[in-house]
């Protein structure tokens, strides 16, 4: 699993990625699209201009298999040193344990105090997270009654 850094020139496969994510996530979410097909992403833009938001592609064997977008902005109030804002393995990846790999590589090599969330609906990610931070002991926040957020510190 390799871990590399979205550059400028790599915007535009960015968004393409992130929509097909953003589409899947409206199995959880009310989102609409807009007149031209696209499902809003108000932070996008963020990832390009503002130092603190990281996205990053996961290749395995050189070969795409998802994303991930990490920011400092805590769901909770707190003050985190990590978000895992958006974070997919595509579907025709999504065995071999591949998002567990790319997870716990992510949390390796950006330690500190992390924040995961995820939707209660969504019973496979419920399940990812709930897996990977386990060896943390994180402390569960339900935000609301559809979203969960795991709070825990990774060295």
């Amino acid at each position: 699993m390799e871990l590399v850094a979205v550059r400028p020139e790599d915007r535009e496969l960015l968004w393409n990625i992130n929509q097909k994510y953003l589409y899947e996530m409206t199995n959880y979410y009310d989102d609409e699209m807009d007149a031209r097909g696209n499902l809003h992403y108000g932070f996008f833009d963020a990832y390009f201009t503002d130092p603190e938001r990281r996205a990053f592609f996961l290749y395995e064997e050189k070969t795409l298999v998802g994303f991930a977008m990490i920011h400092p902005y805590s769901n909770m109030g707190k003050a985190p040193d990590h978000v895992l804002a958006e974070f997919t393995v595509f579907p025709a990846f999504r065995r071999n344990h591949l998002a567990e790999r790319a997870a716990e590589m992510i949390f390796g090599r950006f330690g500190g105090n992390w924040e995961v969330k995820y939707n209660e609906k969504n019973v496979a990610a419920k399940a990812l997270w709930n897996k990977v931070t386990a060896k943390y002991c994180p402390e569960r926040v339900r935000l609301n009654e559809f979203e969960t957020v795991l709070a825990f510190r990774a060295q």
